[in-house]
C-alpha cells in the first residue's frame, strides 16, 4: 500500500514547491483514510488548461482546477489526474483577499477531494457544503504543508 503522488509542471511556474504539494496531497489522502493511491498533479498555463475544460468538460476559458479521477481495477490504486492553473489561482487570490500558496494549497486539496468522489453544488451555496467545509478543514490541519 502507497500514497503515490507525481507533480509536475509544463514550465508553468507554482509558488509552492512540488515536494510540498505532494506532501500536501498524501495528508488529504491519510486524512480521508484512503492507502493506496496514484495521483498526478499538474500545474499547466490558462490555455492549457482552457483547451482541457473545452475538450473534456465542454466549458469555454481557463478555470483553476480540474480532476479527473480513474476508477481503478480490482486490486489497483484509487487514481486520478489533477490539472491547476496558478495563473488563475493568482486571480482568484486576489478577488478573494487570499494569499496565492493558500489559494494553490485550497485547489490541491479542492482537486484531491473530487477525485476521491467529493462533490459541491455550482453557485453560491458551493460555499456551504459538506465538501467545502472538509476542504477548508483540511487546508486549515494541514497548513505547514503550504506555509513558509
Amino acid at each position: 500500500m502507497s500514497l503515490d503522488v507525481e507533480v509536475a509542471a509544463d514550465g508553468t511556474r507554482a509558488p509552492i514547491g512540488h515536494a510540498r504539494v505532494a506532501d500536501l496531497a498524501r495528508a488529504v489522502l491519510r486524512a480521508e483514510k484512503v492507502r493506496d493511491a496514484a495521483l498526478s498533479i499538474a500545474f499547466v498555463s490558462p490555455a492549457a488548461i482552457a483547451s482541457i475544460n473545452r475538450r473534456h468538460l465542454g466549458h469555454t476559458g481557463p478555470t483553476d482546477v480540474i480532476s479527473f479521477p480513474i476508477a481503478a481495477a480490482a486490486g489497483q490504486p484509487l487514481g486520478g489526474d489533477i490539472y491547476i492553473c496558478p495563473e488563475v489561482a493568482r486571480q482568484n487570490a486576489r478577488r478573494h483577499g487570499a494569499g496565492v500558496r493558500e489559494e494553490i494549497a485550497r485547489l490541491v486539496v479542492h482537486g484531491v477531494l473530487h477525485v476521491l468522489g467529493h462533490d459541491h453544488p455550482e453557485g453560491e451555496e458551493r460555499t456551504q457544503s459538506p465538501m467545502w467545509r472538509r476542504q477548508e478543514t483540511l487546508l486549515a490541519r494541514n497548513a505547514e504543508a503550504w506555509r513558509g
